[in-house]
């Protein structure tokens, strides 16, 4: 099969034929359909956010696509079935810490990139190779909507998972910190399809607000360059949960910031990319009983819900435009997902 390989940090993806995977007892055999190029990519690519990958490797995190063949123990799957699968793959043999690698993008420590010895390739590929507890059933879908579901749920799946964390109820009122970023704008979305009464977004890039509030109408309170009391007289009333999704180079003031519009009992959700620490204080923390909690990508069984809230017709595809590519045309993709604003999307079709 053709694959895009990174062979080098600092190096172009090269397009080059590679072995077919061979599925085993526990394993999914999928033919990519589409996968999302996310616009930091490059990044990735060059080295310039220090992700762990054991080198050569197949890029592309998570799929949409069909089944070519299963494992003994699959009961339910079938070949020919849509599936999108989940980049986030775990150890089995820890259920309570188990071992972490996001497949083809990254690993956390040690046992990630062990589990990427055999998992490591990603979806920039005719075929992928999945367990089998991350090929999701899609059910029926149009192939003309590959592109979105792949696009929607690898931006999407992020702050889904950072909500479910915060127990989100409807008419509750959530903060997106960091919401004119490709997960925060997506995160403004799922926010409202979860039953979000009213969603606070502050930012900087003044086109985007007023794309948020274009899109999405008076639930939504657009905030520029707010500080803390700004972010607060934006929301209609107190402020809920507080979802942090800030890109590394934004640094740790804005997430203070954010963090302390929260009400008393309040649950702030930590998802972004700071590297710095933040400082919050104790007796606020202790006195108003307000619950901090870090959120890394979602667990697994959150997959079926968000094909639930989609199916719903809760959150709509449609509002994502997508730009397909060929396989062959990886440089490229990469840099049209560099440039492509938000809600719109880079995927490659092999």
């Amino acid at each position: 099969m053709k694959a895009a390989v990174l062979t080098k940090f600092g190096a172009p993806l090269t397009v080059r034929t590679v072995p077919d995977p061979v599925p085993g007892t526990g394993e999914v055999l999928v033919d990519v359909v589409a996968a999302p190029v996310l616009p930091y990519t490059g990044e990735v690519i060059d080295g310039d956010r220090g992700y762990m990958l054991n080198l050569p490797v197949t890029v592309g995190a998570g799929a949409v696509g069909r089944v070519r063949s299963v494992g003994p123990d699959a009961t339910r799957l079938r070949v020919g079935d849509w599936v999108l699968c989940d980049p986030t793959i775990r150890s089995r043999d820890d259920a309570l810490t188990p071992d972490i690698m996001l497949q083809g993008w990254s690993a956390r420590g040690d046992g990630g990139l062990r589990l990427q010895d055999h998992f490591g390739n990603g979806s920039f590929a005719e075929q992928l190779l999945v367990p089998t507890e991350n090929a999701i059933p899609l059910g029926s879908i149009d192939p003309a909507d590959a592109g979105r579901w792949a696009a929607a749920a690898i931006v999407c799946l992020v702050p889904y998972g950072g909500l479910l964390a915060a127990e989100l109820a409807a008419g509750e009122t959530v903060l997106v910190n960091g919401a004119t970023g490709n997960f925060g704008s997506a995160g403004v979305a799922v926010a409202l399809a979860m039953g979000a009464a009213c969603v606070v977004a502050p930012g900087r890039d003044e086109k985007m607000l007023a794309e948020l509030e274009n899109r999405f109408g008076s639930r939504v309170r657009t905030v520029r360059h707010g500080d803390t009391e700004e972010m607060r007289r934006a929301a209609p009333g107190p402020i809920d949960v507080v979802l942090d999704l800030l890109p590394p180079s934004a640094g740790n003031e804005p997430v203070r910031a954010a963090a302390m519009t929260v009400r008393e009992y309040g649950r702030v959700v930590l998802m972004g990319g700071v590297q710095d620490d933040v400082s919050l204080p104790y007796r606020w923390l202790m006195r108003n009983g307000i619950t901090v909690r870090g959120q890394w990508m979602c667990p697994r069984w959150a997959n079926f819900r968000f094909v639930e809230l989609v199916r719903s017709g809760l959150l709509d595809l449609d509002q994502f435009t997508v730009t397909e590519f060929a396989l062959d045309d990886i440089t490229a993709a990469v840099k049209h997902a560099a440039t492509s604003g938000r809600f719109a999307a880079t995927v490659i079709a092999p």
